[in-house]
């Protein structure tokens, strides 16, 4: 997640070969496709579909900092309550699309797969019809009933997956920390030098169906992944007590 320095955006500006028409800040010329410009002096690109901010010489990301009298803090972490996740970036069809369990396998704008058993349960059986979490610790849990819950993960391959029911298993070389969960903010892949997200199309992504596959990119797969996009992950917060299934499948 960027925080950029004010000559960082300014060398990334002046070295950029604009296909766009170009406008004038300040000084500088800039493609506004890829950069906003503030207060008519200050420039800083356009990430995940997000125009960065600016804070007193600094470019930063509303999903994870704020600038409060000049000075730029991070969010505060979201814990102790669940919530939803959606896609943030306008220039996709998917922009505003829920995050979603199905298949041990996190999505987007895809369908949410529970099971609760009526028999045992009953009537206090949850919708399941929402993908909901708990973030903690660097970590990220699905908000399910079922005893010893399910572990979200960011799998060898890169995916994020959940832990089947009942089980405690994660495969080698996972990683269940790095994550950051800020309020008022988003969800954020701090791993492989903090290259975030993307999103991937169905048929970038080995499969069928119209669910696009959310991936973390790194130093070694960013190559691999020309055919996604950068998108912010946006916190929606539920009400403490909400209950997202019995166990997602």
């Amino acid at each position: 997640m960027m925080k950029l320095t004010l000559l960082s955006a300014a060398l990334l500006a002046f070295g950029d070969s604009a296909v766009n028409a170009l406008s004038s800040c300040g000084q500088s010329q800039y493609d506004p496709a890829q950069y906003v410009c503030w207060s008519d002096q200050f420039l800083c690109p356009i990430t995940a579909g997000e125009p960065l901010s600016f804070c007193n010489g600094a470019c930063y990301s509303k999903f994870m900092y704020k600038c409060e009298n000049n000075v730029l803090s991070l969010l505060p972490a979201h814990t102790g309550t669940p919530f939803t996740l959606s896609v943030s970036n306008p220039t996709l069809p998917i922009d505003g699309k829920p995050v979603t369990a199905s298949g041990l396998h996190l999505s987007l704008a895809g369908n949410t797969s529970t099971y609760c058993p009526v028999e045992v349960v009953g009537a206090a059986c949850p919708p399941g019809n929402i993908t909901a979490f708990f973030a903690g610790n660097g970590g990220l849990s699905m908000d399910t009933m079922v005893p010893g819950g399910q572990q979200a993960y960011l799998g060898p391959d890169w995916n994020m997956h959940y832990t089947q029911a009942h089980s405690a298993y994660i495969p080698a070389g996972s990683l269940t920390q790095g994550f950051g969960a800020y309020e008022g903010g988003g969800f954020v892949n701090l791993n492989g030098n903090g290259w975030g997200w993307v999103a991937c199309p169905p048929q970038a992504s080995g499969g069928g169906g119209t669910a696009w596959n959310l991936v973390g990119r790194n130093e070694t797969n960013a190559a691999s992944l020309t055919a996604c996009t950068p998108v912010n992950l946006k916190i929606n917060p539920l009400p403490s007590g909400t209950v997202g299934a019995w166990q997602y499948a």
